[in-house]
């Protein structure tokens, strides 16, 4: 009897093993867990879209698992990364070991994203990114398939690709400024947050600049959650500069954009200012963020494919503002898992990367298409490029924001002239043509 007792012992604690491990396979529901700073802009729009995405998708029976529907049920964590990428980490563990989550979607701040990812993949829980942009963490993928194949991103894409499309827009802008004011040798001030994915960014665009023909008037290197930049703006002006090339994903971008304002500084802000993709972003300026120039994936009023401008009036319907790309949540959810659980058929990890390592699809924004590195290796990154994923620019101009971007873009001097649907000419501030035309 003892001996049966033991033996019962065993077996129980086995199956209870397995049930910890495989907790997805005999679940009523496929449990998403959606992380990122949900205090923030940034947060809030990881789960407004995987909200918009469950809820579609529930409200047709849910999916088709095998021979069964599945309803999609989200689970919130909070990940605190702009505070503690401990928090974050943390909060990671809690939904792989705790909620025993089938996927996760999200991430924003790349110091934390990379942290986040490394329990993900050791639970091999399948990850994928809607905010951070740090090439390392695609780059991991072909270093070391067997441990990050778990990993895949949606948006925004890389931080190579995010400089190079900015550079694009300087270049655009510069070109403008050249022609309508005359200048014949354009001053760049380079100001970008002290954050991990902007380091490397930084160091490019002091490079670029020059060799795009123009002059490096300096660079600054605020923090991301500076309160205060008018020392900053101060040496900008005295540098002589004509444009600012900004490159800001946290709230920084609303002081800077305030402070220029009220300076009245005669130079145009172009690059990238998170926060000046938010439609609260003149209300948080005080009215002084007109004409800040910013890297974008939705604005009202622009396509960038058949898909963008129901998903877009169907978010502003239900949550009263235009979404920003770490709503990118959706199509993770809608346009990459749905269909990769329906056509596999399984909840399995493995399966599914399989599956969406081949899988060629629509976005809201953009065609997807896993890239390779130059070995041929899955990187697990996103293509970027026309037909692809190239995001637009948006302007505030009178108080409202307009998409500017791609204008009439030829990506080599032989291609075909690209414009989205929606996007209008840039314009340049008032107060900067006049200082520049009485000269």
């Amino acid at each position: 009897m003892k001996r049966f007792t033991v033996l019962w012992s065993i077996v129980v604690a086995a199956m209870l093993v397995i049930t910890m491990s495989f907790p997805a396979q005999g679940a009523k529901t496929i449990k998403i867990g959606v992380i990122g700073p949900m205090k923030f802009v940034q947060g809030i729009g990881h789960w407004n879209g995987a909200v918009m995405a469950r809820d579609e998708i529930n409200a047709r029976g849910g999916l088709q698992v095998g021979d069964k529907k599945m309803l999609i049920e989200l689970v919130q964590a909070d990940s605190n990364e702009f505070v503690n990428v401990t928090d974050a980490t943390n909060a990671m563990e809690r939904l792989v070991t705790q909620d025993r989550v089938n996927f996760v979607v999200g991430g924003f701040r790349s110091e934390a994203v990379l942290a986040m990812q490394d329990i993900a993949m050791e639970h091999k829980v399948i990850f994928i990114g809607c905010g951070a942009s740090h090439n390392e963490l695609c780059t991991r993928v072909a270093t070391d398939y067997k441990t990050y194949k778990y990993w895949f991103r949606m948006t925004p894409f890389n931080s190579s690709y995010l400089a190079r499309t900015s550079f694009i827009h300087l270049a655009y802008v510069a070109d403008i400024m050249k022609k309508t004011l005359n200048i014949p040798k354009i001053k760049v001030a380079v100001v970008a947050e002290k954050a991990m994915w902007a380091d490397a960014f930084t160091k490019t665009a002091e490079v670029v600049v020059t060799q795009q023909g123009m002059q490096l008037a300096g660079t600054w290197r605020p923090s991301p959650v500076a309160t205060d930049v008018s020392a900053e703006l101060s040496a900008i002006q005295r540098s002589g500069a004509h444009i600012i090339f900004t490159v800001f994903s946290s709230s920084v971008g609303i002081p800077f954009a305030r402070q220029a304002g009220e300076l009245k500084i005669p130079a145009v802000q172009v690059g990238i200012n998170v926060e000046a993709q938010k439609d609260s972003f003149m209300q948080a300026t005080q009215g002084k963020g007109d004409y800040a120039f910013t890297s974008n994936t939705f604005c009202r009023g622009v396509e960038s494919n058949e898909n963008t401008k129901a998903f877009v009036e169907g978010y502003v319907k239900r949550f009263g503002e235009t979404p920003t790309y770490t709503a990118g949540t959706y199509d993770a959810i809608f346009y990459a898992l749905a269909p990769a659980i329906e056509k596999t058929g399984t909840l399995k990890p493995d399966k599914i990367v399989s599956f969406l390592e081949e899988y060629m699809y629509k976005t809201t924004n953009a065609t997807i298409k896993y890239a390779k590195d130059p070995e041929g290796k899955p990187l697990h990154d996103i293509t970027w490029g026309p037909g692809y994923a190239t995001g637009i620019a948006t302007q505030w101009q009178d108080g409202k924001m307009v998409g500017v971007w791609p204008y009439k873009w030829k990506v080599t001097p032989d291609s075909p002239e690209i414009t989205y649907k929606g996007i209008v000419p840039y314009k340049i501030p008032p107060w900067v043509i006049k200082k520049y035309k009485k000269q």
